[in-house]
């Protein structure tokens, strides 16, 4: 007894405040770009979100301010519409808390962890509060500064003014101060994520100061404000025991029946009614003492045989239907574990039509056109956005890609990757997108050296659940159903860029032809004056003509077999 008492004595709680600060790295807080890069982002999308929600087209200002050798203010202010004085301390110093991560809903940001670790790795670095100045447009201005007291997972402020707000103000003003970073001009640095942000989202604008005092602006390329996309039931296929059992404690139904027809979407009266009889079958087929039988009983009831195995059990079969029938009427409060788990079950051997996708909202094929167009200024561009399908059984997702070839691009393949139009600038090797990107026969869209080629190739997955491979969010797990739509999406652009490289290549060679034969009229125009006594400028006026009509010609036999093509690969 002495010695487990000795062995407890460093027993300790840890609150996930003090878990993730023990583990930054978790957070995307890795190396020096990376960390200044993941503080910017966690702002930024938040910055976003809270334009969108409301309606409002977002401006968003960054400014990077060198105060050291790896030591720098970050600052990011929006026009969104403010946060109110008594939220200030659990959106930037409560880990785990905010509007999206108990909604079933298409968001940027998940987990409630995003501005607060940001907040967090400022302070740990620092050793600083996170400076917050905001106003929801009324008659004061909040300035706060915010710490997060890790122990509690509870934010506290410090220090707190308030001001008046003569011209009426509204939006958030963040800084933090944050030390062993460092800004570069990279692929993985605060310059890049901005630009591939403006590229996904041609309805903002957004500034960049650098340290060096240079402005970079991003205008916006559209006035359209996305329309928020709408929460969404669960879907049965996508469901967990724990899932029901905790949302039977919290409805406001009065049985279980109603519970399961409010709560989750594809559930109907009738489907009540066959998930009463899979139930029923499952309890019977649990009984039977002999393996083999059982075995055979559920691969029976896998192929939808559930009438025929219910009958089969005569009486024994209708006395626990009646059961589960009571097991429906029962108030949900009182739904135990293992009944949860029955239903569960049942779901899985049920078949439902696939979850509504009304409430996921893509970037849209007009606004990748844009978003490319103004920002990588390409000489070809197209985009394709896939219908909504599902993955996992009952969790809906979508893609959809752009394509940009030529023009100012730089020759080298450029992969941009999103999920829900967020930037995934690291870990890219273990991402679906890139591995689906890599499988792409080129060569047969006439791309002959993909990683020389002047393309760069964007892929937004969106969900209401990204499989990210870890908490810090910057690559997608390879689900089989999110590859194969992804590499449908890639293969449908591609094939739109080699009808215009077709195109383009017979183009370049009718030119080709065109300044030979030109070439050669001084020539043969001396030629034939020394023959015919005809003046030779006459003749070589003649044959230039005749040039010029027989490329016009050509060139709309081209345009025409260009347009075949087009329809034939539409």
């Amino acid at each position: 007894m002495a010695k487990a008492k000795e062995l407890f004595k460093e027993f300790k709680i840890q609150s996930v405040s003090e878990f993730f600060r023990r583990n930054a790295a978790m957070l995307g807080y890795t190396g020096k770009i990376r960390s200044l890069t993941t503080v910017v982002h966690e702002a930024v999308t938040n910055s976003l979100d809270a334009c969108e929600e409301a309606g409002i087209l977002p401006y968003v200002r960054v400014e990077i301010e060198e105060l050291g050798r790896e030591h720098y203010k970050i600052i990011v202010e929006d026009n969104g519409p403010g946060i109110p004085e008594k939220f200030i301390t659990h959106v930037f110093g409560k880990m785990l808390a905010g509007t999206k991560a108990h909604r079933n809903i298409q968001s940027r940001g998940q987990q409630g962890i995003g501005i607060s670790g940001a907040v967090m790795f400022a302070q740990i670095t620092s050793g600083k509060a996170t400076r917050v100045i905001t106003s929801t447009g009324g008659d004061e201005i909040i300035e706060a500064w915010v710490k997060i007291d890790v122990e509690k997972n509870e934010g506290k402020i410090v220090k707190k003014l308030k001001h008046p707000n003569p011209t009426g103000w509204r939006g958030t003003r963040i800084e933090l101060e944050v030390k062993n970073v460092k800004y570069v001009r990279s692929k993985q640095g605060v310059f890049w994520y901005l630009k591939l942000t403006a590229i996904a989202n041609p309805h903002a604008h957004i500034e960049l100061i650098e340290p060096d005092g240079k402005l970079i602006v991003f205008p916006r390329s559209s006035e359209e404000i996305p329309k928020p996309p709408v929460e969404m039931k669960p879907h049965p296929k996508g469901v967990m025991t724990d899932d029901i059992y905790r949302m039977a404690k919290k409805t406001r139904k009065n049985t279980v029946k109603r519970f399961l027809i409010s709560e989750f979407s594809r559930i109907s009266d009738k489907k009540i009614d066959e998930l009463i009889k899979y139930i029923a079958a499952i309890r019977l087929i649990n009984r039977e003492e002999d393996k083999r039988i059982k075995d055979q009983l559920f691969e029976r009831l896998a192929k939808g045989e559930v009438d025929l195995i219910l009958k089969s059990y005569g009486r024994r079969a209708k006395k626990v239907l009646k059961e589960v029938q009571k097991l429906m009427e029962k108030p949900p409060e009182k739904l135990s574990w293992h009944e949860a788990e029955e239903i569960v079950e049942a779901f899985k051997y049920m078949k439902f039509l696939a979850p509504p996708t009304h409430g996921l909202r893509p970037i849209g094929e007009e606004n990748i056109v844009k978003g490319l167009t103004g920002i990588l200024k390409p000489e070809f561009v197209t985009a394709v956005t896939r219908s909504p399908k599902v993955y996992r059984g009952g969790i809906p997702f979508q893609v959809e890609v752009g394509l940009a070839y030529g023009g100012e691009l730089e020759s080298t393949f450029n992969l941009l990757r999103y999920a829900n139009r967020v930037p995934l600038l690291f870990d890219a090797g273990a991402c679906v997108t890139t591995m689906a990107a890599r499988s792409i026969d080129w060569k047969r869209y006439k791309v002959e050296d993909l990683d020389r080629a002047p393309l760069t190739l964007l892929i937004n997955v969106i969900s209401v659940h990204v499989p990210y491979t870890s908490t810090g969010k910057q690559s997608i797990a390879n689900e089989d159903e999110i590859y194969e739509e992804i590499r449908l999406a890639i293969m449908e652009a591609a094939r739109r860029l080699q009808t215009y490289l077709s195109g383009k290549h017979r183009r370049l060679y009718q030119v080709k032809r065109k300044k030979t034969l030109q070439k050669y009229v001084p020539e043969i125009a001396r030629a034939l004056s020394i023959l015919t006594g005809e003046p030779e400028e006459k003749i070589k006026e003649y044959f230039l003509r005749l040039i010029e009509k027989k490329f016009e010609n050509v060139e709309e036999t081209l345009e025409q077999a260009v347009e075949v093509e087009a329809d034939a690969e539409a």
